[in-house]
């Protein structure tokens, strides 16, 4: 073969030959797609079945299991109201330890002044120093109010997108509030408001850094309603004996998680809250907002489900007066579940013979306060 021919014939070769290389890696690679889209198909399927697993187990843990496990963690005595107050005490502690409130002494004295979006009711805002922190609220009180005519005091608490002043009807657009803690003051009642961390991104933060210190943000909130209330029942005008609290919605968390801890509060009012807490926690459910399912990771606290339903933390209130304000088109609760959490709530009240200090407002509402009924409530309880 001559010469030229014999280059070209290896040429020839050689391109067939890179041809059926690249064909092959080409090949090899379409496999080796296939393969890692097959691994990744794989992994996932897996890691969701490992994700149900333990899903399954932590409801079963927390909603199943939970009657029964709660039923060794309480041993309540009806004998007499004293003998019930001594038999909670312990889950008293542990609820204690689910709210984990720090302890925030006062470093300065009360600032106080006159706040002018208020200036009708001569409504002051007050700050209470606590080192690094400090307690902001308003403090309103009715004409007359003076230490020869003294008035109940009611904690007023907003709702996670409010402000104090929103439960005098300033900027509330959504009229959920409607002007409650204006009403309590023209009904004769003082009136404390602190100020809450607002919003779920801000409370979402502040809960991881408060998870990191073994406290909680109610806890923290707590403490500092409670160097407030120090504040208030030193004016001449309030009676101490005579306090009570009223919430909605982060309000009414607040009132039943503070209630348990707080013994100066002798009546609570809880609207927009009170709920069956298992489902509401745990199982998704179109007929109501499930926690699981939103972005509100704030609302979850270490142990709460270990043996303190809602039913079970208003017996840790008993034998003060409760009441629950529920709206039938409120989307955070299906309302007969809430019905039959509160049938289990009234029981310890209805086996020491006081059954007319809780009652449930429930109503063809939506998510708001019951200004009527809590009004009625708090003067029957507190203007005795």
């Amino acid at each position: 073969m001559r010469p030229y021919l014999m280059k070209t014939y290896a040429f020839c070769v050689m391109v067939v030959a890179a041809f059926c290389l690249c064909g092959a890696a080409q090949a090899a690679a379409a496999d080796d797609t296939a393969a890692t889209k097959e691994l990744k198909a794989a992994e996932e399927k897996r890691t969701d079945a490992y994700a149900a697993q333990l899903e399954a187990y932590l409801r079963k843990m927390l909603v199943e299991d939970y009657p029964a496990r709660a039923a060794k963690a309480w041993h309540r005595d009806y004998s007499s109201v004293e003998a019930f107050l001594k038999s909670v005490e312990p889950n008293r502690e542990r609820w204690r330890k689910v709210i984990k409130p720090p302890t925030l002494e006062k470093t300065g004295k009360l600032e106080r002044s006159r706040y002018e979006p208020l200036s009708d009711l001569k409504a002051e805002w007050w700050r209470v120093p606590l080192g690094e922190l400090a307690a902001e609220g308003i403090f309103a009180a009715p004409p007359g109010a003076s230490a020869g005519k003294r008035v109940p005091l009611v904690i007023v608490q907003h709702g996670i997108g409010s402000f104090p002043e929103r439960t005098f009807g300033l900027n509330d657009d959504g009229g959920a509030y409607h002007a409650f803690a204006r009403e309590l003051v023209k009904a004769g009642f003082a009136v404390i408001v602190p100020m809450n961390l607002r919003s779920v991104e801000r409370r979402n933060r502040i809960e991881r850094l408060c998870r990191l210190a073994d406290l909680s943000l109610p806890g923290i909130e707590l403490a500092r309603m409670q160097r407030l209330l120090d504040e208030a029942i030193q004016e001449p005008g309030v009676d101490a004996e005579r306090v009570g609290m009223w919430g909605l919605s982060l309000g009414g968390l607040a009132t039943m998680f503070w209630m348990p801890l707080e013994p100066r509060i002798k009546v609570g009012v809880c609207a927009g809250w009170f709920n069956h807490r298992r489902n509401k926690m745990v199982i998704p459910d179109p007929r109501y907002s499930c926690f699981l399912e939103t972005k509100e990771e704030h609302a979850f606290f270490a142990g709460w489900l270990l043996e303190s339903t809602d039913a079970d933390v208003v017996s840790l209130i008993c034998p003060r007066p409760f009441q629950v304000q529920t709206g039938k088109g409120d989307h955070i609760a299906h309302w007969p579940m809430v019905v039959e959490e509160f049938a289990a709530a009234r029981q310890p009240y209805d086996k020491l013979g006081i059954g007319d200090r809780i009652e449930m407002d429930l109503r063809d509402g939506v998510h708001e306060t019951h200004v009527e009924s809590g009004l009625r409530f708090l003067t029957k309880w507190l203007k005795k």
